[in-house]
């Protein structure tokens, strides 16, 4: 999960394998979240998947904001880290960093990593969840938070998912945090049960289980 770091003593959470910060004068071993962002991210994904193995990688801070050279730096470290799974609750909406991500996506998916990010910021497409390679997730805040929605395209399989992260006692939904980010972390539960269910895991494995599970699918 690359995001704002995690709460590894939260009840939703119970613990985490590692993790590291990405700071701008290299890394750093803590990866302790101070926003509550990046525990809600994971708490989505932990709930889908409870026996996967969990990293935090922090390049968040005290806001969620980053900048596109410690993100590709987050995600070298989880190509060397030998992660199977990115989560990428965020992206860009400059189209001037696509050349930057592309081959770091190429590195990943040579791997057999995959990685999960918004396909779009408010109907802008994001990088880089837009991109070839990636399982791009778009929001869908009728959709049930156990199901998600899948539509095939000639570029490849793109994911629906609910907005809303895993509930809070006495919190309404519309007050907790929500929104793409959890779309991607409800999507990356999947993503990691398709793994499971995949004899190879690759980019275009994980997609076919995907597409052949989804409640709903729609061609485009």
């Amino acid at each position: 999960m690359i995001d704002s770091g995690v709460h590894a003593s939260h009840p939703h959470i119970n613990g985490v394998s590692g993790g590291v910060t990405i700071g701008a004068d290299g890394n750093e071993p803590g990866f302790t979240d101070v926003v509550g962002h990046g525990t809600a991210v994971m708490a989505a994904i932990k709930e889908k998947a409870p026996d996967a193995e969990y990293f935090a990688v922090r390049v968040f801070y005290t806001s969620l904001r980053t900048t596109v050279d410690l993100l590709l730096r987050a995600i070298e470290w989880s190509i060397a880290n030998r992660i199977d799974v990115m989560n990428l609750s965020l992206g860009t909406t400059n189209p001037a960093h696509r050349e930057r991500f592309a081959p770091v996506i190429a590195r990943a998916a040579a791997k057999g990593i995959i990685l999960v990010s918004a396909r779009d910021a408010e109907g802008v497409p994001a990088l880089p969840g837009s991109m070839p390679g990636v399982i791009g997730v778009e929001l869908d805040w009728d959709c049930p938070r156990d199901e998600y929605r899948c539509r095939e395209t000639p570029e490849g399989v793109i994911v629906a998912a609910s907005g809303y992260p895993r509930s809070l006692p006495g919190v309404p939904p519309k007050r907790n945090l929500h929104g793409i980010s959890f779309a991607v972390a409800n999507t990356t539960g999947f993503v990691l049960r398709a793994c499971e269910a995949s004899l190879t895991r690759s980019y275009e494995s994980v997609c076919m289980v995907l597409a052949d599970t989804a409640p709903r699918i729609e061609k485009s």
